[in-house]
């Protein structure tokens, strides 16, 4: 019964933390794509800095130099450039090596808005509050596996929507990207990549029949 629980509070919030990404960072933060009332972007980005330990203006500016240099020399995470398996397997440290240039940072996001969360000292260690909740709900022993299969299984289908989404799959405009439907059930819309490299800047990612976009 322990195992059950904990297995499906894990992926609640897996999926509460897609919804947030694409939500919040993607269509919001990043694209512009829409307006959040700010007490909903404010819980957004407190779950993630909760449980995902993401800086939204790192995560902003990696994902604006993608749009800009898509598979191309530049391009943080492209597995035309650096492999499909460097990019499945690697999309973590990819992102992280691109996050921690401050010329990414200035140049690709000098129209982003700070909140109070933002100025919290090392907001990137945030993660190991969820760690903690999930210890105090579960115990010492289910809580750290918990945490550590939603870390897991959030950085793996990360890596998928930025390796997979641009190796496999199906396209409905003539762009780099690739269309999963089944990866796109499972990380809130963020499956359906060529039809967001086509219209980056709209909220809906599912543009033909049999898509579906859970976020939208």
């Amino acid at each position: 019964m322990t195992l059950l629980w904990v297995s499906l509070t894990t992926l609640c919030i897996l999926q509460v933390s897609f919804l947030c990404t694409t939500i919040y960072l993607h269509r919001a933060v990043t694209h512009r794509g829409l307006e959040l009332h700010p007490a909903v972007a404010f819980l957004m980005h407190l779950e993630l800095m909760i449980f995902t330990g993401v800086i939204p203006r790192q995560w902003a500016a990696v994902h604006r130099k993608h749009h800009h240099f898509t598979d191309q020399p530049g391009d943080p995470h492209s597995p035309v450039v650096l492999g499909l398996w460097p990019v499945l397997l690697g999309n973590y440290f990819l992102y992280r090596r691109e996050a921690r240039l401050p010329a990414t940072i200035r140049k690709y996001t000098p129209d982003y808005r700070p909140d109070w969360l933002d100025k919290i000292p090392a907001a990137s260690y945030g993660g190991l509050i969820g760690l903690g909740i999930l210890m105090l709900v579960f115990g010492w022993v289910w809580g750290a596996v918990a945490w550590g299969a939603h870390a897991v299984l959030y950085v793996a289908i990360n890596a998928m929507i930025n390796g997979l989404g641009h190796a496999v799959g199906y396209r409905n405009y003539d762009n780099a990207a690739t269309n999963l439907r089944w990866l796109a059930w499972i990380s809130a819309g963020e499956g359906l990549h060529n039809n967001h490299h086509e219209y980056p800047s709209a909220a809906r990612l599912s543009m033909r029949r049999l898509e579906f976009d859970p976020a939208w």
